[in-house]
């Protein structure tokens, strides 16, 4: 792709009465080739959604699920940024640099989270086909660095096939406030709405325009939501709606949500429910006030999702109503991984604080904070607890790659064109699939060659052969997996699994490398959740598959593996992609994603802003991040203010406040930290206009990262997620900004910047 073009089919003549005009013929998709559209959720373990027997109706997907079919054998990586290039491009994920999430790269050749031009999207081959081509909501598969202002936007949505695209740029943004995109153009945040909600707006109204425009014309809309990612956030009313409903708590719901599943045969008969980790209570071994918490934490994953479940069916509906649901394949896949268990026993309402930053939550912090749960003023997720429950009936959870818990996802699939029976399929399915399938429908070819870059293999394998022979030998024979040096190879119904030893409860020992994990062997043939270890039993059948593992991983760039989740690996990545520079300049009002932008975290830094005064100035002249972790340096009533936000959570902001007005008219305003060194040290603030000090305090604590991944640095403003609410929303400046320059320091050193 492209095509050469056609030769000039017309006449030229001396002039237009002796000349026969031609057009180009424009490119048109294949006779009867489908609609497209393809549905991933996120973070929604096996066991969640009705249509899987899980605790959480789903009754869109239930209706998709009843005239379509239903896959049970359907895997992703175990994490979000690899799962999506595998499925855009067909290829498994380190082959094509996804080999973790965007904000961990390593400068390996399967680790830079760079897809290679050699690996063609689905949308790229679909568009340059005669497809029109949308995506809506989240794309985690630009390295940081990229999400800015000045790109590149090669991996940007748009750069990847996408003519169209809305939504946001990270792994993960606030419901209320997301940091949202149209193309490559920053959005005005949302005024009383949930993003779920603009999504399904947006995705209905392009399709109605596509529509109306080329009617015979077929789409192809990918449709990633960002839940139920953390932040957990949902309209108040549908959270009400799940008062109640998991008092009994997840020993309970994990074997309801079994039996569910056994009666509708989503797994076969025998089936063992792997039995409740060490590291997880008992329900009963709880207190009262931890099983509140973990009620509350779990009311607002089922909002969440169940109303995720219901913006979808806007959409799904709307196919219906305008007459393109039977020549519309849809693909909804449940689940980016498996369930999240990265929020600590009971949940947390800002893990990335409690993770970075240094923020302590007791049962009482936690307790104070339940009826804001689900709403704008926390960041919350659900507890392991939880996660286990939701993954019935397997083990482990998201970044586990060697267990089914991290990569068993629910899968379905309507067609009703060529789809005219509910059916369940369970050959071995991978989401690198779904490329090699969805071309098939349509009835083009994988190219060899696309704007001249010839294309590295396609790993995956059409399904599209299940879709009416519910019994058909399985094709796909072969697959590994790693994830954070957690793996696993398949073959033939076989699968060898590395024992993880870094666990949600519990770090591995220092010193252990990847290496030096053991192995275990199932028969997944006759052992559905992964429940029988027989590596003593079967220890060539294990030799066979490790070697196996060795030779897939080798020549899908898997080494060197790394187990490593820390705070040093993010900063290594962040390094990896940015350039070092010690002063940074802003002429005027701007927005800048945070990876790109001036570093104040854990490090030293002198801010100047050239500005200009009105009585009484208002606003920030400068805010990095949002009230859950981040920096305002702003104006509250003609006084300069410099506000520290460790968390959200009373007593974690430290407040340094000028010690008087600032008149009307020109100044230059400077905010000096001098930084204690460490992790997450305090410091000294000083504040100076033209030069003499006005204020003076100490910040208690300083951050290593910013909560909400989405979040900016803004000049003149305070987008998104405000850092306070001590100025109006938006936080705009009422003065004028002529020039901010940023000098910063080292990280983590002691000392002042210059």
């Amino acid at each position: 792709m492209p095509s050469a073009p056609a030769a000039f089919a017309g006449r030229i003549g001396e002039t237009y009465a002796d000349s026969v005009q031609a057009f180009p013929a424009p490119v048109q998709a294949p006779v009867g080739a489908p609609n497209v559209f393809l549905i991933l959720t996120d973070d929604v373990g096996f066991g969640a959604a009705s249509t899987f027997g899980g605790p959480i109706p789903t009754p869109n997907l239930d209706r998709l699920a009843a005239r379509g079919l239903l896959y049970n054998r359907f895997h992703t990586t175990a994490m979000c940024s690899p799962t999506r290039a595998a499925l855009l491009t067909g290829r498994n994920h380190h082959a094509v640099g996804n080999g973790i999430v965007a904000n961990l790269s390593t400068g390996f050749p399967g680790y830079t989270n760079i897809m290679p031009k050699s690996a063609a999207t689905l949308a790229a081959v679909l568009r340059r086909n005669g497809y029109s081509t949308a995506m809506f909501g989240k794309h985690h598969n630009a390295p940081e660095a990229d999400v800015s202002p000045a790109g590149p936007f090669d991996l940007w949505p748009t750069g990847l096939g996408f003519e169209h695209f809305f939504g946001f740029m990270a792994a993960e943004t606030n419901q209320f406030t997301p940091a949202l995109y149209r193309g490559t153009s920053p959005q005005p945040t949302l005024s009383g709405e949930v993003l779920d909600h603009a999504l399904a707006d947006e995705a209905i109204h392009w399709i109605h325009g596509q529509k109306a425009a080329a009617p015979d014309k077929p789409f192809f809309a990918y449709y990633a939501t960002g839940s139920a990612h953390a932040p957990l956030q949902a309209p108040a009313e549908w959270i009400a709606r799940f008062r109640g409903h998991f008092d009994r708590g997840w020993d309970t719901i994990r074997a309801e949500t079994f039996a569910r599943q056994l009666r509708a045969r989503i797994i076969p008969a025998g089936t063992v429910n792997t039995p409740r980790p060490d590291g997880i209570k008992a329900w009963t071994d709880l207190s009262p006030e931890e099983r509140r918490i973990n009620v509350r934490m779990m009311e607002v994953f089922a909002g969440m999702l169940a109303y995720q479940d219901d913006q979808i069916g806007r959409v799904l509906a709307e196919l219906e109503r305008i007459g393109e649901a039977d020549r519309t394949l849809v693909m909804f896949i449940e689940g980016d991984n498996g369930a999240s268990a990265e929020a600590g026993p009971n949940g947390s309402t800002n893990p990335m604080a409690g993770f970075a930053n240094g923020m302590s939550e007791t049962t009482e912090t936690l307790l104070a904070d339940l009826d804001r749960l689900g709403g704008p003023d926390t960041a919350p997720n659900v507890g392991f607890g939880w996660a286990w429950a939701t993954n019935a009936p397997f083990r482990h959870f998201k970044q586990y790659a060697s267990h089914l818990g991290g990569t068993r996802n629910g899968l379905v699939v309507s067609w009703p064109e060529r789809i005219k029976t509910r059916g369940l399929r369970s050959q071995f399915t991978h989401v690198i699939d779904i490329m090699p399938t969805v071309l098939e429908a349509a009835g083009i070819a994988t190219p060899d060659v696309v704007d001249g870059v010839p294309q590295q293999r396609v790993d995956g394998v059409s399904f599209a052969y299940s879709f009416t022979a519910p019994r058909a030998p399985e094709r796909h024979e072969t697959q590994y997996f790693e994830m954070l040096g957690n793996r696993a190879i398949y073959h033939r119904g076989w699968m060898a699994s590395t024992t993880p030893v870094n666990l949600p409860w519990r770090r591995g020992t220092a010193g252990t490398l990847p290496t030096d994990y053991k192995w275990e062997l199932y028969d997944l043939r006759s052992d559905f959740s992964q429940s029988h270890d027989l590596a003593e039993r079967e220890p060539a059948k294990l030799a066979e598959l490790k070697a196996l593992f060795a030779k897939e991983a080798a020549r899908n760039q898997v080494f060197p593996l790394d187990d490593r989740l820390n705070l040093a690996r993010f900063a290594a990545a962040a390094q990896g992609h940015a350039a070092a520079r010690d002063k940074y300049t802003y002429w005027g009002p701007v927005s800048i994603p945070a990876s790109s932008a001036a570093p104040l975290l854990g490090r030293a830094f002198r801010i100047t802003a050239e500005i200009e005064l009105p009585e009484a100035a208002s606003g920030a002249v400068v805010a990095l991040g949002s009230q859950f972790g981040g920096w305002s340096f702003y104006f509250d009533d003609g006084r300069p203010v410099a506000l520290m936000v460790a968390s959200q959570l009373p007593g974690d902001q430290s407040r340094v406040v000028a010690n008087r007005r600032l008149t009307a008219g020109a100044v230059v305003l400077e905010f000096d930290f001098r930084y204690d060194g460490g992790v997450n040290g305090g410091g000294e603030m000083t504040i100076l206009a033209d030069g003499a000090e006005i204020g003076r305090g100490r910040i208690a604590r300083a951050i290593s990262k910013l909560p909400e991944l989405t979040d900016t640095l803004d000049v003149g403003f305070d987008a998104d997620t405000p850092v306070t609410l001590n100025y109006p929303a938006g936080g705009k400046f009422s003065g004028k900004v002529s020039k901010v320059e940023i000098a910063v320091g080292k990280s983590d050193e002691a000392g002042r910047a210059r």
